[in-house]
C-alpha cells in the first residue's frame, strides 16, 4: 500500500488526459446534422458537398491522431527512462543514509556512554566545590553599610579593610571607645549591588549544584534591607540578579538528555501566620509542602521558565502584599526558588532550593505610644529573630540539638539552615550616631553567628581535599577534551549528511521537469484569479471612495451647521447689545429731561437754558437718534480700540525715558515715576493758575459716601471716547471671571494703569474733564475691589491724589489750609522725644505738637512721627575675612544688606501712613519732587555720616540718599493707598473731608 502511495505516476492534479477520437468525432459532427424540407435534386447535391466536408476532415483528424501518438510514444519513452534513473539515484541514497545512521547510532551510544562516566566526576566536582565554600564554616556573614541622609549627621562607623568594620561606641569611661567587628566581607557605602553579588554568586552555582541555600537580609528598619533584595530599576538587587544567574549557569549545563526545572514560592510571615503570596489568583497550580514532616505549610509553586516570568510572578506577589509600610517592617518576606534536575540516560533527579529572606526590622525598642497591636507585632519580631539567633549559634556550637520548633520562621527554613546546606546573614546598618545602640545589637547578633566553624576546619585536611580536587580537574579536562574530538567527528558525519540531502533535492528537481504540462494549466488558473482579485481590489478602493466622499459630505454639513449656530449665537449678541445700547439711550434721555426740570427749578440766574430744551422729545425723534447711534457703533468702537493702543504706547514711552528706577516697591513704579512729574506739573497749574469760575454753576461732587457742591463750567460734561472706553471698562469688571487672585490683581491694576495713562495724554488744558467724566466709575470701581485687597495701593494713591489737586485747584478755600512741614513727620531713633508702643516690625510713632496758630489746619494738633532707624555700617578686618574665605565679593555682600535694608525701611514707611490724614494732606499740598528733596535734606542734617563731600559723591553717597528717600517716599505713596477697614484709605478720607468743606463754604456763599 505504501509501495503505491510513493510510486511516481502521470496522474497529476489538474492535467486532463486525452480524449478518445471517436468521442471527439461525435462531438465535432453533431452540429453538422440539419433537416431540410427541399426538392430531391437540392438534396443530392447538399450530400455530395456534406461527404466532401467530411473526407477533408476526417483525413485531418486522422493526421492529428498520427501526431498525437508519436508524442504519445516519445513522451512513454522520456517517462520509463527518467523512473529507472531515479531508482537507481534514490537506491543509492537509501543505502549511503543507512550507513549513515549506522555511525549516527554508534556516535549515539559513544556520546551516551562518554556522559555516564563523565556524571560522577561532575558529582564529584560539584561536592568539592561546596566542601571549598564551607571550609570556613557553613554560615557566612556579610556586613553592608548604607550611605548616610543628608539630615543624620556624622558616621560613627569606620572600615579598616574589607573583613573588619569599627564602630565609634561613644563611651568616655574607657580608654578605648571604638569596637571592631570581624566578618567574612564588610562592604561600605560606596560598594553597589553589582560587587555584592559577585561574592554571593558561589552560592547560587551551590544552589544549583543540588545543595539547599538560604540568604537572610538582617537590620534595623530603614538600613537597606529591602533595597539588598530588590534593588531599584537601574541597580537590581539579589532577587533578579540571583535567578538570571540560575537561568545562565542551567543553559549552559543542559543537553539533549538533561533538563533544569525552576519552581517559585513566596509567602509572608507576621505574627508567627503565614500568608501565601500566589494563592488568591493562582488556586489551580500545584502545590508543594515546606518544613519538617511534622510541622510543613502547603504554598502555591508557579514554574517559571525565564527571567521574564520570574519577575512577572514577584510582582504579581509584591501587589498581594499590598502598601502597608508599617505591616512590612514586622513581617518577614520568604521568596524560594526549587531547583529540579533530571538526567534521562542516568536516571538522576536532584531537588534544591534557593530561599532569599527579607527579614523585619531588628529594632526591639517598645515605645510608650504605641498600640497594643503594635506591641504584639513587635513581641512577635523578637521571638522569630531571636530563634533565629539561637538556631545559628546552636550550629556553630555544634551542638546535637538545634531549637528549630522555636518559631515557624526557623521550621519552615529548618532545611535550609542545618546539615549540608549553606547560610549566608548579611547584616544592614546604619552609620549614624542616632542608630549606635541599634548598630551595635546587629553587629553583636551576627558576630555570635561566626563565632565557630562548622565542616573542614584543619590545613591538612584542607590540603588533602585541594590535592583531590587538582586530580579531579584533571581527569575533568581530559574527559572534556575527549567529549570535544567526539562531537567534532559527529558534525562532520552532520555534514555528510546534509550533502547526500542536497543530492536528493538535485534528484527531485529532476523529477519535476516531467510536470511542466500540468503546471501550465495552474498557471492559467492563477492568471484568471489574479484577474479577478484585481477586479475586486478595484471594487474596493471605489467603494472605500465613495465612503470617503460621504465622509466629507457629512463632515462639510455639520461645520455649516455649526456656522450657522455661531452665525445665530452672533446675532444674539448683537441684538442684545443693541437692547443695551437703547436702554443706555432711554437713560440717557430720561436723565437729560431730568436736568431740564432741575435747571428750571433752580432758576434763570443758576443756568440759561433756552424753552425749546424743557419739550420732550417724541418718539419718532428718539427712534432716528437711535438708529444713528447703532450706526456709529461700530465706527466707535474702533476708535477706542485704537485708542487704547496710543494709550498704552505713551504709557510705555514716558516710563521708558525716566530710565531704571533705583527702587522699585511695585511691578507699577516706572508709571508711578511718570505721574509723580505729572503732579509735578499739576501743582504749578494749581499755585499759577486762576479761579476766576462761576460760584452759580454748581453739580455734583460724589465722593466716598459724602456729596458736595464744586464749580465747574456752565458747559455739561463733555464725553469723550476714552472716557467712554474707561468708564465701561471700570464698570464692567467682574471679579468672579477671572480664575485667581493673581489673575483679579493683574486685571485691576492695568484699568488703575489706564486711569493714569487717559489722564497724562489728556494734558493740563483737560486733565480736569477727563476725571470728571471717569470720576463715578473710579470711585465705584475702588470701593468694589477694596475688600479684595488686590489693587496696587500706590496706583490707587495715585488716582485719589489727581482728584484731591483736581478739587484743590477749583477750591480757594481748601487752597489756605496749612500743613506741618516734613520734619514734623520724619523722627530719627533713640531721640529724646515721647515714644508710644507699636507692633511688630512697625516704626514707633511719637507725638508732635502743633503751633497753635494754624488754625486752617485740617490735622489734629497732635502727628505722629516717622522713626528713621539708620545705623552707620561698621567695617571690621575680620567680616572682611570672612567674606573672602566664603568668595563673597563686599560690594556684592554690601549691595545685598543695602537693598534688604531699604526694603524694611519701605515696609515701616507704609504702615506708618495707612490710615494717616495729616501725612495725605502733605502729600496733596507738596509737590512730589519738592517732598523728596525735602526728605533728602532731613536725612543729610540727622545722619552726619551720609553728608555729602566732594569725595563721597564719586563713591555713592548721593545714591545712599536717593535711595532712602525714595524708600520713605513709596512707603508712604503705598499705605496712603492702603484701605483701613471698615473706613477707605486715608486719602479717601481727605477727600471726603475736602468734599464736606467745599460743600459747606459754598452753601455759605449760597445764603
Amino acid at each position: 500500500m505504501a509501495e503505491q502511495k510513493n510510486r511516481w505516476n502521470w496522474e497529476v492534479s489538474g492535467f486532463e488526459p486525452r480524449k478518445a477520437f471517436d468521442q471527439e468525432d461525435r462531438k465535432v459532427s453533431s452540429p453538422l446534422v440539419r433537416r431540410y424540407s427541399i426538392s430531391t435534386s437540392s438534396v443530392v447535391q447538399h450530400s455530395e458537398q456534406s461527404k466532401q466536408a467530411l473526407s477533408s476532415k476526417f483525413q485531418k483528424l486522422k493526421d492529428k491522431v498520427k501526431l498525437a501518438r508519436e508524442d504519445y510514444l516519445e513522451l512513454r519513452q522520456e517517462a520509463s527512462e527518467l523512473q529507472e534513473y531515479s531508482n537507481a539515484k534514490l537506491d543509492r541514497v537509501t543505502r549511503y543514509l543507512g550507513v549513515l545512521a549506522d555511525k549516527t547510532r554508534k556516535l549515539d551510544q559513544a556520546a551516551l556512554e562518554t556522559e555516564s562516566r563523565i556524571s560522577p566526576l561532575l558529582n564529584e566536582k560539584k561536592r568539592l566545590f561546596n566542601d571549598l565554600l564551607t571550609a570556613k564554616g557553613n554560615i557566612k556573614v556579610f556586613c553592608r553599610t548604607r550611605p548616610l541622609f543628608e539630615d543624620e549627621g556624622p558616621s560613627v562607623v569606620e572600615f579598616p579593610d574589607n573583613f573588619t568594620i569599627r564602630v565609634n561606641t561613644g563611651d568616655d569611661t574607657i580608654s578605648n571607645p571604638k569596637k571592631d567587628f570581624e566578618f567574612d566581607r564588610v562592604y561600605g557605602p560606596h560598594v553597589g549591588q553589582a560587587e555584592i553579588f559577585s561574592d554571593v554568586q558561589p552560592l547560587v552555582q551551590s544552589a544549583l549544584d543540588g545543595y539547599n541555600v538560604s540568604i537572610f537580609a538582617y537590620g534595623q528598619t530603614r538600613s537597606g534591607k529591602t533595597h539588598t533584595m530588590e534593588g531599584s530599576s537601574h541597580d537590581r538587587g539579589l532577587y533578579a540578579r540571583c535567578f538570571e544567574e540560575l537561568f545562565d549557569l542551567s543553559n549552559s549545563d543542559t543537553t539533549s538528555t538533561s533538563r533544569f526545572n525552576f519552581f517559585v514560592t513566596i509567602f509572608e510571615l507576621y505574627n508567627e501566620q503565614t500568608r501565601d503570596l500566589l494563592s488568591e489568583s493562582r488556586n489551580s497550580l500545584p502545590k508543594i509542602r515546606m518544613g519538617s514532616p511534622e510541622s510543613f505549610i502547603e504554598l502555591v509553586q508557579e514554574e517559571v521558565d525565564n527571567p521574564r516570568d520570574f519577575f512577572r510572578v514577584l510582582k504579581a506577589a509584591f501587589q498581594s502584599r499590598g502598601a502597608d509600610v508599617l505591616k512590612f517592617n514586622v513581617s518577614h518576606l520568604i521568596t524560594t526558588i526549587h531547583i529540579c534536575y533530571n538526567n534521562s540516560i542516568t536516571g538522576e533527579n536532584l531537588y534544591s532550593k534557593l530561599s532569599l529572606v527579607d527579614l523585619a526590622g531588628s529594632e526591639g525598642l517598645v515605645v510608650e505610644d504605641d498600640s497594643g497591636e503594635r506591641v504584639t507585632d513587635l513581641l512577635h519580631v523578637m521571638k522569630s529573630l531571636s530563634a533565629l539567633g539561637d538556631v545559628l549559634s546552636s550550629l556553630t556550637a555544634n551542638k546535637d540539638v538545634v531549637p528549630y520548633e522555636n518559631s515557624m520562621l526557623t521550621k519552615v527554613l529548618a532545611d535550609s539552615l542545618g546539615g549540608s546546606s549553606i547560610t549566608l546573614l548579611i547584616v544592614n546598618i546604619c552609620p549614624n550616631v542616632s542608630n549606635l545602640p541599634e548598630t551595635l545589637s546587629s553587629l553583636n547578633f551576627c558576630a555570635r553567628a561566626r563565632n565557630a566553624v562548622l565542616s573542614l576546619g584543619n590545613r591538612d585536611t584542607i590540603k588533602k581535599w585541594r590535592d583531590v580536587a587538582n586530580d579531579a580537574r584533571k581527569e575533568l579536562y581530559e574527559k572534556e577534551k575527549e567529549i570535544h574530538d567526539l562531537k567534532q567527528e559527529v558534525l562532520g558525519l552532520k555534514q555528510a549528511l546534509k550533502d547526500a540531502n542536497d543530492q536528493c533535492v538535485l534528484l527531485f528537481n529532476e523529477v519535476q521537469k516531467a510536470w511542466k504540462v500540468s503546471f501550465t494549466l495552474q498557471s492559467d488558473l492563477k492568471s484568471e484569479n489574479n484577474m479577478l482579485a484585481d477586479k475586486h481590489r478595484i471594487e474596493k478602493e471605489q467603494n472605500s471612495q465613495l465612503r470617503n466622499q460621504v465622509a466629507q459630505l457629512l463632515q462639510l454639513e455639520q461645520d455649516q451647521k455649526m456656522q450657522i449656530q455661531q452665525r445665530d449665537s452672533t446675532i444674539q449678541t448683537l441684538q442684545s447689545e443693541i437692547k443695551a445700547i437703547e436702554l443706555k439711550l432711554m437713560e440717557a434721555i430720561n436723565s437729560k429731561e431730568a436736568k431740564s426740570v432741575f435747571g428750571a427749578e433752580s432758576g434763570p440766574e443758576v443756568l440759561s437754558i433756552p424753552k425749546s430744551t424743557g419739550d420732550v422729545m417724541d418718539s419718532s425723534a428718539v427712534t432716528k437718534k437711535l438708529e444713528e447711534e447703532l450706526l456709529k457703533r461700530d465706527a466707535l468702537i474702533e476708535r477706542l480700540h485704537e485708542e487704547n493702543e496710543k494709550l498704552f504706547d505713551r504709557l510705555t514711552e514716558k516710563a521708558a525715558s525716566t530710565g531704571p528706577p533705583q527702587m522699585s516697591s511695585s511691578p507699577s513704579k516706572g508709571l508711578m515715576n511718570v505721574h509723580a512729574r505729572e503732579m509735578g506739573r499739576n501743582d504749578n497749574n494749581i499755585k499759577g493758575r486762576p479761579t476766576d469760575v462761576s460760584p452759580l454753576a454748581l453739580t455734583t461732587y460724589k465722593t466716598e459716601g459724602a456729596g458736595a457742591l464744586v464749580k465747574s463750567d456752565p458747559e455739561k460734561v463733555k464725553t469723550t471716547p476714552a472716557g467712554e472706553y474707561l468708564t465701561a471698562a471700570l464698570n464692567d469688571f467682574d471679579p468672579e471671571q477671572y480664575d485667581s487672585i493673581a489673575a483679579i490683581s493683574d486685571g485691576a491694576n492695568k484699568l488703575l494703569m489706564l486711569v493714569l495713562a487717559a489722564v497724562i495724554k489728556a494734558g493740563a488744558s483737560r486733565e480736569h474733564e477727563i476725571l470728571a467724566e471717569i470720576r463715578d466709575a473710579v470711585f465705584s470701581f475702588i470701593r468694589k475691589m477694596e475688600p479684595k485687597r488686590v489693587m496696587d495701593t500706590m496706583l490707587v494713591s495715585r488716582v485719589r491724589i489727581l482728584y484731591i489737586r483736581s478739587l484743590l485747584a477749583r477750591s480757594p478755600e481748601l487752597q489756605s489750609i496749612k500743613i506741618s512741614p516734613v520734619e514734623r513727620f520724619l523722627e530719627k531713633a533713640n531721640t529724646g522725644r515721647s515714644r508710644s508702643s507699636s507692633r511688630g516690625n512697625s516704626p514707633g510713632r511719637s507725638p508732635i505738637h502743633y503751633d497753635s496758630s494754624m488754625r486752617n489746619a485740617l490735622v489734629d494738633e497732635q502727628i505722629q512721627g516717622f522713626k528713621v532707624n539708620i545705623k552707620q555700617e561698621k567695617k571690621s578686618k575680620f567680616s572682611s575675612v570672612v567674606l573672602k574665605l566664603r568668595g563673597i565679593d563686599q560690594e556684592t555682600w554690601r549691595q545685598h544688606v543695602t537693598g534688604g535694608k531699604l526694603r524694611e525701611i519701605t515696609e515701616e514707611a507704609k504702615s506708618f501712613a495707612i490710615g494717616n490724614k495729616a501725612l495725605a494732606a502733605l502729600f496733596v499740598h507738596t509737590p512730589a519732587g519738592e517732598l523728596q528733596r525735602q526728605i533728602r535734606s532731613w536725612l543729610a542734617e540727622s545722619f552726619e555720616f551720609l553728608s555729602v563731600t566732594g569725595d563721597d559723591a564719586i563713591g555713592g553717597t548721593t545714591g545712599q540718599l536717593e535711595l532712602l528717600s525714595t524708600a520713605i517716599m513709596d512707603g508712604w505713596m503705598a499705605g496712603l493707598g492702603a484701605a483701613l477697614p471698615p473706613s477707605t484709605d486715608a486719602l479717601g478720607q481727605l477727600l471726603s473731608e475736602y468734599a464736606k468743606r467745599v460743600y459747606t463754604s459754598q452753601l455759605q456763599h449760597l445764603k
